[in-house]
């Protein structure tokens, strides 16, 4: 797949990375988000899902910052998820200006609920602790354009189903996308909540 339609600077970094194309799992999902789908990526450990959900969230977000709210939630499984998930990012938005931040529950609370409050583009958080700064509402949901899980199948544990599910009603205008290495039932339910019309990309091993 060609990324001449992609942000300058995208272009820029992914030619640094020395990503030259896509593989036939990133061919599939990539233009689905591009355009504006909401989407079930599944596919195996290695496919390239964090590469596309990187890529494709850098271009929603014109690879620029914009005022101080949340553009662009990442829900993800536990601290060491969000830190290499932000390291990730960052390999492709060091010629941007996007703010990355990561939330969870081993760091201190109010001091998130601050930094937060001064901007930031990319929220990378837990369940747990997204939802408390919800609770407390320290996260706007108002500018989202999209609602991530990273590697869902850990949603099956942990109450975070539930979790998942009132997150989702903060944002009913964002774009939702669920990558997964499996289609489980938890994961299918949510066709019935805030994935109604998604499309289903699933490459198998």
């Amino acid at each position: 797949m060609s990324f001449k339609k992609y942000h300058p600077l995208l272009k820029e970094s992914i030619e640094n990375v020395g990503f030259a194309t896509t593989n036939a799992f990133q061919k599939q999902v990539m233009p689905l988000i591009k355009g504006g789908s909401d989407v079930y990526a599944i596919g195996p450990k290695g496919c390239g899902k964090t590469t596309a959900m990187i890529i494709s969230t850098i271009q929603k977000l014109d690879a620029a910052a914009f005022e101080d709210s949340p553009r662009a939630l990442i829900i993800a499984q536990d601290k060491q998820t969000t830190l290499e998930l932000k390291e990730r990012f960052e390999v492709f938005t060091k010629n941007t200006d996007l703010r990355i931040y990561c939330a969870y529950e081993e760091s201190d609370l109010e001091k998130q609920r601050e930094e937060i409050y001064y901007g930031v583009d990319i929220l990378i958080a837990t369940p747990k602790r997204l939802s408390k700064l919800y609770h407390l509402n320290s996260v706007h949901s108002g500018e989202l354009k999209l609602f991530i899980i990273h590697d869902a199948d850990f949603i099956t544990r942990n109450n975070y189903h539930n979790y998942i599910l009132r997150l989702s009603e903060s944002a009913p205008k964002a774009q939702f996308v669920i990558f997964s290495e499996t289609f489980n039932s938890k994961i299918k339910a949510f066709q019935d909540w805030f994935m109604f019309n998604a499309r289903i990309v699933e490459v198998k091993k």
